[in-house]
């Protein structure tokens, strides 16, 4: 019984799986049967694949075809499979030699035309190829210009399934694009648009510090919190430029990791959203609408597909809450696991699994619905009721999560008349390098990258503070009833040492930490 193995990729959760699609052409009526959990998608390939080997001028085995698909307990979903299998099927009627297909992935939808698509989450998917150790992997030449960062496995690109098998016999074929494919500006398979200009969804790369005018405490607490990779909740009245502020936090920090830029891009492709080449180093920027459900804020799943949600769109970038008070206080508690472990839980009947979120919570709240209670609220057309209820959006433990709370005021006179002295993103970036430099070699031996991710009891441990700093801090501790809170103080205090460049806290970073989280979210009670 002849048979056949090649390789196809699918997209579970934000990540590829590598499949080993089995092919087997034996006697008996002709049929082609598919098993190992196909959704509706994935069954109706060996169709689109019929089609597509007999427009391109090939046999199709007049045969029974069993096509198996492994590993069996994971369930397919999508059409990026099509290519495999009609490639499988020629393979197993001898078309192919067991070499050609040995080492390489295939991935793509196929028209019944013979064209090749791109598929949801291209790159993921040749990630994944790349990590299982395949050597090759042929894709569809338009939709595809992300691949192009992609290194250590060899990409081909192909227009049509006899292009492929060209490639594939080991021959040169000059393959004419089909009218009007292989152009990387057209959409894709889940109707994206992959043009190279196109701007990255949430980019932030063009918000300079330097239009924020005044306001120096606030803009040295957006620099504290890129610098250690500290939560942040600014509070203040409506108009003082809260927004403004929070919204260029992921201008100051460090542009990503060749790895960590291939990790983002790779979730905005499954996503359906691909970023633009040049602005993948740039950190992403979430900021979710008010009126955000749950699902949409931490994932949901669809016919089996997986939508990531915002805290993972936000994954090594910033996660913005405008307004936060305005948010739904379910939706809001739902960030309490991820803000502690990175990875978000998503539970349902068709997926169950983790999706990374990394990210930096920046959110900014009124001190009341109307905006005016301040000072002694003579202003405030709010009810007692509608504060307290305004306020209780925001519980204790979400708060206590947040490293920097600050009270934001209307910036006095002498600040906006030198504002012309304000520094740009660029030049707080260039400072909040050289603190991360510290950082990094403080914890190369670590699995922590930033000082919000250590423990507090390994900074204890392993790094302690200078005999003035655990004074004041032992201090803190023994007046306050929240240990968490105390815990958050020490790690900004850290933050603080690494950018003024000194080799541990002493009294003045623990005393600048604590005024940094002074502001018990700010709103009136």
């Amino acid at each position: 019984m002849p048979l056949a193995c090649v390789q196809g990729v699918v997209i579970v959760g934000v990540q590829g799986i590598v499949v080993r699609v089995e092919v087997a052409v034996s006697d008996g009526l002709p049929s082609v049967g598919v098993v190992g959990l196909p959704d509706a998608s994935v069954a109706e390939s060996r169709w689109r694949a019929r089609c597509a080997v007999e427009a391109s001028g090939r046999k199709w085995p007049n045969r029974r075809i069993t096509v198996s698909l492994s590993p069996a307990e994971v369930r397919k979903h999508g059409a990026g499979l099509d290519l495999p299998m009609a490639i499988g099927i020629l393979a197993a009627d001898g078309a192919f030699p067991p070499a050609a297909i040995a080492s390489t992935a295939l991935i793509g939808e196929l028209g019944l035309d013979g064209r090749v698509r791109p598929s949801r989450g291209m790159l993921a998917a040749v990630l994944a190829a790349r990590q299982a150790g395949l050597e090759r992997v042929i894709v569809a030449s338009r939709g595809t210009a992300e691949l192009e960062a992609v290194s250590g496995i060899s990409i081909v690109r192909a227009h049509t399934l006899h292009h492929v098998c060209a490639v594939l016999e080991g021959g040169v074929v000059d393959d004419e694009p089909v009218p009007g494919d292989g152009d990387d500006t057209m959409d894709g398979a889940d109707g994206t648009p992959h043009d190279d200009d196109r701007e990255a969804v949430g980019s932030s790369a063009a918000l300079d510090l330097a239009d924020v005018r005044g306001h120096l405490l606030p803009r040295w607490a957006v620099e504290v919190a890129a610098a250690g990779g500290h939560h942040l909740a600014m509070v203040g009245p409506p108009g003082v430029g809260k927004t403004l502020l929070v919204e260029r936090l992921p201008g100051l920090l460090p542009p990503l990791s060749d790895d960590d830029s291939l990790e983002v891009a790779a979730i905005h492709s499954v996503a359906g959203l691909p970023r633009s080449m040049r602005e993948i180093p740039v950190p992403p920027l979430s900021a979710p609408h008010h009126s955000a459900s749950a699902s949409s804020l931490l994932g949901s799943v669809h016919g089996g597909r997986v939508l990531p949600g915002a805290v993972t769109m936000a994954h090594r970038g910033v996660l913005l809450l405008d307004e936060a008070p305005e948010f739904a206080r379910p939706v809001l508690e739902g960030l309490r696991q991820p803000l502690e472990s990175g990875v978000v839980s998503v539970n349902r009947t068709s997926w169950s699994g983790l999706l990374p979120a990394r990210f930096q919570l920046a959110i900014t709240a009124n001190p009341c619905p109307c905006g005016k209670r301040i000072g002694t609220g003579a202003g405030c057309s709010c009810s007692p009721s509608a504060v307290r209820r305004y306020a209780a959006r925001l519980s204790g433990p979400l708060m206590d999560r947040i490293d920097i709370r600050l009270a934001v005021s209307r910036p006095s006179v002498g600040e906006l008349d030198s504002a012309e002295r304000s520094e740009s993103s660029a030049t707080v970036r260039a400072r909040v390098q050289s603190a991360r430099e510290r950082m990094s070699h403080r914890l190369a031996s670590t699995p922590w990258r930033v000082n919000a991710q250590v423990p507090a009891g390994e900074l204890r441990r392993r790094w302690p503070l200078r005999s003035d700093g655990a004074d004041l801090l032992a201090e803190i501790e023994r007046g306050s009833e929240n240990l968490r809170g105390v815990d958050r103080v020490l790690r900004v205090s850290w933050t603080l040492a690494d950018l003024r460049k000194i080799d541990a806290p002493g009294r003045d970073e623990v005393a600048g930490a604590l005024a940094l989280r002074g502001a018990h979210a700010g709103l009136a009670s």
